[in-house]
């Protein structure tokens, strides 16, 4: 999800910068010259399908104009650096006109603005340069205000200077102070080391910023005009709400992608290192993972399809490389690559599906007390548009759950922390696992009735006892789930005070359909908000989310955090009750939430944890960084004391030990990166007090009496409206 970098942009804007202009750098195509026809079309078929397909849209008037316009700006120079009051002057001319210029396809706001980011960018580079020629003192009284939301734009190119002076003397003030602190240890390990001087730690550090300086600008020059005409797009389109955003071709490929779980290819993931590109980590099961022949740490030199001649790709841009590699299932690709030992070799491999393992479901078995208990993880509620043959959430789920009933659990955790959300038919097939067939979620579009999505199975898979984690980040269809399994009362919500409150439908619509065999090129896609959904008890879990049964202390816990603190969120609304009947499988549901509330309550991590939230939010305000190394050396120590305590969050052990299924411990036999994977994944689990608290939720419920169920269904025919 997005909360996470609207977190720190609001509260550490220094950080973002870097941060925001590197995840776009993953859209860069090769070099086409600029057709402005292109970018008129593509202005209408935005304007179209949103007025066409938007649930609320909005209208385009001035207030809409301001908003694109600070947008804007703030997505392409969050921290200031670039451009002036002059500049803004500038642009402040077309403040209120954006609106205007959208409708007649007039682009002299974004060219204005493009081009002279380009030319203060230029500009920069020369600044920074010249800085980093200079040594450093840190002994004046000098001190940065890192949230840029509370500065303005520079007044002239003289402050813009001494802004970039700044910017350079804390980043290099806060290696300098590292490096110390890894001389000073050395020399107490080591009492003949001779430690390192305050002037070759300050060169080291200006060498190392510039070094940053330099990456950055490099990634930032090879974006293409297109690129920083995709933001503006966005700084558009996000106007009617936060999920309503433009793919270009290349992203939208990488949305497909991140849903479905599969692409084709070879499976390894790689990184740039200058100019060079090197294997970071191969995909278990993938075709290079299968072929035993390359290595994490190989550099690829050149890439050949088939039988042609291979191409040479050092200095080419890993986006590039990465489409040269990637390919249909079937095909021959053949890699020139230098070895880790300084060996050249030639390898082969045919490119296949390759599934990414961290985007599907898993679970896991514990021991408590003698009893066993099962914990599934879902990431995401995965599934593959093209194909429903293919692999999907509710299978694997289904699945899982299989295995630990076979395993003998006697309750399930479904840990949906940081589900961001995915398929809608997912999320009602994975409902009907636990609940008879019956109402899951509601779905209204603007001018339509509602309608209600059912799960008419009326298998329940598993209807021993159940508990739901979710936490800040869980979202959309993690939410439809969590309230489906709250109304019904078929089980336990646990975990942050509510959930996100993500409670719109969007779907993704190709651009192309539009203007098919368009000599103008591919026009990607517009994810659009389309429907709003609701709980079946007719509430909305728009901006409220979903509210734990048992809430417990995290480290947002007093932090505005979520939907509720996006811009443009659409509004709360509730509709008419669905017609459900509640399943109420737990007899003694307040004597569960009552037993959990006073462990939690006298849990020492706990208290701990809820203490740290109250520190990050007595400090979201603390933004002005002294630049004299004294004080900053004694701001860190009151720092570093203040969270001393803190630190023993990380440190705690439930002392469960969390097992593979026998089915996966035969593939980890076959596999050592799995096995390392879960070997992770079970040593976090044994970390975590959350899911601690999970498995002593499940031991304390208690299933009511056959007659007490029918009893409670009777009662319940009768109250339903």
């Amino acid at each position: 999800m997005n909360a996470i970098l609207t977190f720190m942009k609001k509260n550490y804007k220094l950080m973002l910068v870097v941060v925001a202009i590197s995840a776009t750098l993953w859209s860069f195509r090769p070099k086409v010259q600029y057709d402005p026809e292109k970018d008129k079309m593509l202005l209408e078929l935005i304007e179209f399908v949103i007025e066409k397909g938007h649930y609320a849209p909005e209208k385009m008037d001035d207030e809409f104009s301001k908003g694109v316009y600070n947008d804007f700006l703030d997505a392409i120079d969050p921290s200031k650096r670039f451009f002036m009051e002059s500049d803004i002057k500038e642009f402040k001319v077309y403040e209120t006109k954006i609106d205007d210029l959208i409708k007649s396809r007039d682009l002299s706001f974004f060219n204005l603005v493009y081009e002279r980011l380009q030319k203060r960018m230029s500009e920069s580079k020369v600044v920074y340069k010249a800085l980093s020629d200079k040594s450093i003192s840190f002994s004046s009284d000098e001190s940065i205000n890192i949230d840029s939301d509370k500065n303005e734009f520079a007044k002239n190119y003289s402050e813009l200077k001494n802004r970039w002076r700044l910017q350079m003397k804390l980043s290099v003030l806060a290696s300098v102070v590292d490096k110390q602190k890894i001389e000073d240890d050395k020399k107490a390990k080591d009492p003949n080391y001779s430690p390192k001087s305050f002037s070759q730690l300050e060169k080291e550090a200006r060498e190392s910023t510039l070094k940053s300086l330099n990456d950055y600008f490099e990634f930032v020059e090879e974006l293409e005009r297109d690129d920083w005409f995709e933001i503006f797009i966005n700084s558009i389109v996000t106007q009617y709400d936060p999920h309503t955003f433009y793919f270009a071709p290349e992203q939208k490929e990488r949305f497909d992608i991140s849903i479905s779980g599969k692409l084709e290819g070879i499976g390894a993931r790689l990184q740039k290192k200058g100019d060079f590109t090197e294997i970071s980590e191969l995909i278990s099961g993938g075709p290079a993972w299968r072929n035993k022949e390359l290595e994490p740490g190989d550099v690829i030199l050149k890439v050949g399809q088939g039988s042609a001649d291979p191409v040479e790709v050092v200095g080419m841009r890993l986006d590039d490389v990465v489409k040269k590699i990637k390919g249909p299932k079937g095909t021959k690709v053949a890699l020139t690559v230098k070895k880790v030992d300084g060996s050249i070799k030639i390898i082969t491999i045919i490119r296949d599906i390759v599934e990414i393992e961290e985007t599907y479901a898993k679970s896991s078995v514990v021991n408590k007390n003698g009893v066993k208990y099962g914990v599934i993880y879902l990431p995401k509620f995965y599934i593959d548009f093209e194909n429903d043959d293919n692999r999907d959430a509710a299978k694997d789920v289904a699945a899982e759950v299989e295995k630990l009933k076979k395993a003998g659990v006697k309750g399930i955790v479904m840990d949906l922390r940081d589900n961001g959300g995915g398929s809608l038919k997912t999320v009602v097939d994975i409902t009907g696992l636990f609940i008879k067939e019956g109402p899951v979620v509601q779905i209204k579009s603007a001018s339509s009735k509602k309608e209600v999505l059912y799960d008419h199975n009326p298998k329940v898979q598993w209807d021993g006892p159940l508990v739901v984690l979710i936490n800040n980040f869980s979202a959309s269809a993690s939410e439809i789930f969590a309230a489906a399994i709250q109304d019904y009362k078929r089980g336990v919500v646990i975990g942050s005070k509510q959930s996100y409150g993500k409670g719109t439908v969007q779907n993704v619509i190709d651009l192309n359909q539009f203007v098919r065999n368009s000599p103008l090129g591919d026009f990607g896609a517009l994810k659009t908000t389309t429907q709003k959904f609701y709980r079946i008890n007719g509430g909305s879990t728009q901006l409220e989310g979903v509210a734990s049964d048992i809430a417990m202390p995290d480290r947002y816990s007093y932090i505005k955090i979520g939907e509720r603190d996006e811009k443009n969120a659409i509004e709360w609304d509730r509709i008419d009750r669905a017609q459900y009947e509640e399943v109420r499988s737990i007899s003694n549901l307040e004597a569960v939430i009552f037993n959990s509330q006073k462990r939690i309550q006298a849990s020492e991590q706990f208290r701990l944890i809820d203490e740290n939230a109250k520190w990050i939010n007595s400090r979201k305000e603390n933004n002005v960084v002294s630049l004299n190394i004294d004080k900053f050396k004694h701001e860190q120590s009151d720092i570093e004391e203040a969270t001393k305590k803190f630190k023993a969050i990380t440190s705690y052990t439930n002392n469960m030990k969390f097992e593979s299924l026998p089915d996966e411990v035969a593939l980890i036999a076959k596999d050592s990166t799995l096995g390392l994977k879960r070997k992770d994944w079970h040593e976090s689990l044994s970390k975590d007090a959350y899911v601690d608290e999970a498995i002593n939720i499940l031991g304390d419920i208690k299933k009511p009496s056959t007659t007490t169920s029918k009893a409670v269904a009777v009662k319940s025919k009768v109250v339903k409206p």
